[in-house]
């Protein structure tokens, strides 16, 4: 039974691919993993534990978990039945590779659920859209990561009207009707500015981009942010993917090969998932195996899983394919008060 949780942001650097491996459709050759009942994005939770658990193997960060120092990669040693016996810290926390050791990780993902997803719009060159099904969903995970969002979520609205911050500069007037007007794609939407929407997308803001190094994305996102009915929002995330069209030449003759033109779907670059970490107390029988994660109660063995996990990620990690070209670059944020900057990690 999972003891403690955190939700963390996942944000697109660049474009990002987690494939599903077909299309029934053939629509795309290679489509990204979307969820059955309401065709939004998604990662799912095994390519995302995957991912981190990979990232951890390449990071060389000191974590400190109550006084001591640890890698990922660092070593316990230990004896059961008479015999000498080693495991691994990354190894307890995300489960061994091999199978000779039985037991499961200690660290859990959701899948990750999309949150904001980034459209060219006429005015501002780009704004982040969200619909009211995403923010209840949103604002459920949030209490189940023991959080709240403490700001009322627009329980409906029209189609061809969406509603944004008094502070948004991405709305343009209609001079014919003298009615303030969003032009997102091909689409013209009627603009209601609400102070509830301020007051979110200041909270948002500040969550998602709380380093100062990302000022401008939090000003944007603070000012720009638009919500939708939940069918314009299903629409945008079904058909303003990016498609790609990719090709494999031969060398010798320098003309495209035989079968080997295809496409390919991306989440856009600026595209904004979460997901939650769910952490229990370390699922080995033998005391010392559990090295500085032993505690006295499985609640605090779960809770220096997790710190683990916050001040070990990297801040940003390799997600889905065609790594080799670019994609799949995405930054974690952490779901709390603070950002990095105080965190005890180390890097060397």
């Amino acid at each position: 039974m999972f003891k403690k949780s955190k939700l963390f942001f996942i944000i697109a650097e660049t474009p990002l691919h987690p494939g599903s491996g077909g299309d029934s459709s053939g629509l795309v050759d290679l489509p990204i993993q979307r969820e059955r009942h309401t065709n939004y994005p998604k990662i799912e939770a095994s390519g995302l534990k995957g991912c981190i658990r990979e990232a951890f193997k390449d990071s060389n960060c000191e974590i400190k978990i109550g006084n001591q120092k640890i890698k990922p990669q660092t070593k316990i040693e230990y004896k059961e039945d008479n015999k000498d016996k080693e495991t691994y810290y990354i190894s307890l926390v995300f489960g061994p590779e091999d199978s000779d050791e039985s037991h499961a990780g200690a660290l859990s993902f959701t899948d990750a659920r999309i949150l904001l997803f980034p459209v060219k719009s006429l005015k501002g060159v780009f704004t982040w859209i969200t619909c009211p099904m995403v923010l209840e969903r949103f604002k459920e995970d949030l209490s189940l990561a023991q959080e709240k969002l403490n700001f009322s979520i627009p329980q409906e609205i029209e189609e061809g009207v969406c509603w944004t911050s008094p502070e948004a500069q991405i709305c343009i007037k209609d001079e014919s009707d003298n009615i303030e007007k969003i032009v997102l794609e091909e689409y013209t939407f009627k603009c209601e500015r609400k102070n509830e929407i301020k007051n979110f997308s200041e909270f948002l803001a500040q969550k998602i981009f709380h380093n100062n190094i990302y000022q401008f994305w939090r000003e944007k996102l603070k000012k720009d942010l638009v919500i939708l009915s939940n069918d314009d929002f299903e629409q945008f995330v079904s058909t303003s993917t990016e498609i790609i069209t990719r090709t494999r030449i031969d060398d010798t003759t320098g003309t495209v090969k035989s079968g080997a033109l295809w496409t390919e779907e991306y989440l856009p670059q600026d595209t904004i998932l979460y997901s939650i970490a769910m952490a229990s107390s370390i699922r080995v029988k033998n005391e010392e195996a559990k090295g500085v994660f032993k505690a006295n109660t499985p609640d605090e063995e779960a809770e220096k899983v997790l710190k683990f996990f916050e001040l070990g990620i990297p801040e940003i990690i390799q997600i889905g394919g065609n790594q080799t070209i670019g994609k799949g670059l995405a930054r974690i944020q952490i779901f709390n008060s603070g950002g990095r900057e105080n965190e005890q990690r180390n890097i060397n």
